[in-house]
C-alpha cells in the first residue's frame, strides 16, 4: 500500500494565519522592545534580546497558547532602579534569579494562587508604573537627565518645560516626541489599508525621517551590535547576592513580573476561544525564558499584553506565530543593526509616554469609586505609594491595605443585648470575633451594669481568634470581681 506525504498544509492548518499575525506581532514588538530598553538605562540591542528570547524560547513552550512574552513597560521603573542601584553586570543575577524562582514556583504549583492578588493592587501598581514612565519619559524627550526618585521626576517637571523654551537642542527633541505621541494616537483613524502598519512603527519611522530630512540635533539610539551587548553576569556579580537590597530586588521582580504576566493570561483568555491558560506551566515557561534572558544579560520578560492583543486580533491560532514573531526580531537584529543608530531617541519616549498613559486604569478608578471605594483607595494609594517612595514598597503597601481590608470585612461581628429587666442580662455574640472588632465588643460590655448578672452566649460565634477569646475571659473575671453573681459564659 503506498503511503501519502503529509502536506504542509495537513501538518501546520493554520500556517498562513498564523504567519501574518507573527509579522504584526513583529511590527508592534519592534519600536517597544527599544523603547523599553532606553528607558531601562541599558543598551537597546538588550530589549530585542528579550523579545527574540520570548517569542522562541517562551513562545515555544506550554502555558498559554497565544500570549507574547518580551521586555515589558511595566517593568521599566524597576529595571533602571536596579541597573542605577547595582550595575548592569547585576542584572543578569537578578534575572536569572526571578527565572529560577518562577520555575520553582511552577514546579511547586503555585502559579494559581498569583491570581489571589487583588486586581486593585495591580492596577494601582500599573498607574502608579504609568505615572513614573510618563515623568520620567518627557525629560527623555526634552534631551535632559531625569532626577532618580519618582516624586522628583514629577516636582521637576514645570521648571524642565519651562527651561526647554530658551533651549535650541530641547525643542526639537520635544516636538520629536510630542509627534511621536500624536501620530500613535491619530493613527486608529487612518483608513484600515494604512492602519495594516503599526501605529507605534508608524510614529517612529515618521520621527527618523524627520529628524534625518530635517538634520534635526537630537539624540539617536547607540549601537553596540547584538552580540557586543551580551554579557553573561561574571562571579563578581554573583557576589552581591548577600546585599539584602539586591534579595529584595528579586523578589519584587518575582512578585510583579509573575503577576503581571499571569494577569495578562487571564485577559487574553478573554480575547479568544481557544485553550484556556495552564497557569502553573505559563510560569514555568516565563521563569524558563527569564533563566535564559538572565544568563545573557538581559532585560527580565513578562507577558505583554498589546503584544498578545495585536497577536489575537490578527487572527494567531496556534504558539507558532509568537515563535516567528521572535526569529523576526532576530534577523532584524542580526542583519540590520546599523538601522537602529537612525532612531532618534525622543521617538522612543514618545512611544513610551503613551504606552504608560494606557497603563493607567481611568476607568477602572472612577466604577470603584462608584461601587467599591475601599478597592478604589487601595488602587489610588498603591500608585501613589509607587512614585512616592519605590515600587517594591509601595506594592507592599498596596497588598497590606488588601489584607487589612479583607481582614477587617471577615470580621462582622454582632452584639445583641437581651435584658426583660428580671432575670440575667443576656449578651449573644454572633460572626467572626477577631481582635479588629474587639474594642466595640469590650465597649459594649464593659457598659453593661455591674450590679446585675450577666449569661455571655458565645454559641453564635463561628471563630474567635486568641485576643478576642482572652480579651472576654480577662472582662469575665473582672465583672465578677465587682460583688455579682459570676458572668456565664455560654459555648457551642
Amino acid at each position: 500500500m503506498e503511503m501519502t506525504k503529509p502536506t504542509p498544509t495537513a501538518r501546520f492548518p493554520y500556517l498562513k494565519q498564523d504567519f501574518a499575525a507573527s509579522l504584526v506581532v513583529f511590527l508592534v514588538a519592534l519600536p517597544l522592545c527599544l523603547g523599553v530598553a532606553v528607558a531601562s538605562g541599558v543598551p537597546a540591542e538588550l530589549g530585542l534580546v528579550t523579545g527574540i528570547v520570548g517569542g522562541i524560547v517562551t513562545g515555544l513552550m506550554p502555558g498559554s497558547s497565544l500570549q507574547v512574552s518580551g521586555p515589558a513597560a511595566g517593568l521599566t521603573v524597576l529595571v533602571f532602579g536596579a541597573v542605577s542601584q547595582f550595575g548592569l553586570p547585576a542584572l543578569g543575577v537578578i534575572v536569572l534569579a526571578t527565572g529560577l524562582f518562577q520555575l520553582g514556583m511552577g514546579a511547586l504549583g503555585l502559579g494559581r494562587w498569583f491570581r489571589a492578588i487583588s486586581i486593585s493592587v495591580v492596577e494601582g501598581m500599573l498607574a502608579g508604573i504609568g505615572l513614573v514612565i510618563i515623568a520620567g519619559q518627557l525629560y527623555a524627550a526634552l534631551g535632559i537627565e531625569a532626577p532618580e526618585s519618582g516624586i522628583g521626576k514629577i516636582v521637576g517637571l514645570p521648571e524642565a518645560l519651562v527651561d526647554t523654551l530658551g533651549s535650541a537642542t530641547a525643542l526639537p527633541s520635544l516636538a520629536i516626541g510630542a509627534g511621536t505621541v500624536a501620530v500613535v494616537v491619530l493613527w486608529k483613524r487612518m483608513p484600515k489599508k494604512v492602519r495594516a502598519v503599526p501605529g507605534a512603527l508608524a510614529a517612529v519611522l515618521l520621527a527618523t525621517f524627520a529628524s534625518i530630512a530635517f538634520s534635526l540635533p537630537v539624540a539617536t539610539v547607540e549601537v553596540r551590535g547584538l552580540l557586543g551587548v551580551i554579557q553573561p553576569p561574571g562571579m563578581e556579580a554573583f557576589g552581591g547576592l548577600g546585599d539584602p537590597a539586591l534579595i529584595g530586588a528579586i523578589v519584587a521582580f518575582v512578585l510583579i513580573a509573575s503577576a503581571e504576566s499571569l494577569f495578562s493570561a487571564a485577559a487574553v483568555d478573554r480575547l479568544h476561544d481557544g485553550p484556556r491558560t495552564q497557569y502553573n506551566k505559563e510560569l514555568i515557561a516565563q521563569g524558563a525564558g527569564n533563566t535564559v534572558c538572565g544568563v545573557l544579560g538581559a532585560l527580565p520578560m513578562t507577558a505583554v499584553i498589546v503584544r498578545s492583543s495585536a497577536n489575537v486580533q490578527a487572527g494567531a491560532r496556534t504558539k507558532a506565530s509568537r515563535v516567528l514573531h521572535g526569529v523576526w526580531l532576530l534577523l532584524f537584529a542580526a542583519l540590520l543593526p546599523a538601522a537602529l543608530a537612525l532612531i532618534p531617541i525622543p521617538a522612543l519616549a514618545g512611544i513610551l509616554v503613551h504606552a504608560g498613559w494606557k497603563l493607567i486604569p481611568f476607568h477602572q478608578v472612577a466604577t470603584l469609586w462608584r461601587g467599591n471605594r475601599g478597592e478604589a483607595l487601595i488602587l489610588v494609594t498603591t500608585a501613589v505609594s509607587i512614585v512616592a517612595v519605590n515600587m517594591f514598597e509601595g506594592v507592599l503597601i498596596g497588598l497590606a491595605l488588601s489584607v487589612a481590608k479583607t481582614a477587617w470585612e471577615a470580621s462582622h461581628v454582632r452584639l445583641e443585648i437581651v435584658d426583660d429587666g428580671t432575670g440575667p442580662i443576656q449578651a449573644h455574640l454572633s460572626g467572626n470575633a477577631t481582635f479588629l472588632r474587639l474594642p466595640k465588643i469590650l465597649d459594649s460590655l464593659e457598659a453593661l451594669p455591674q450590679d446585675r448578672p450577666i449569661e455571655l452566649d458565645l454559641s453564635g460565634l463561628s471563630h474567635v481568634d486568641h485576643a478576642c477569646r482572652t480579651a472576654l475571659e480577662n472582662w469575665a473575671e473582672r465583672h465578677t470581681t465587682a460583688g455579682t453573681d459570676p458572668v456565664r459564659v455560654l459555648v457551642a
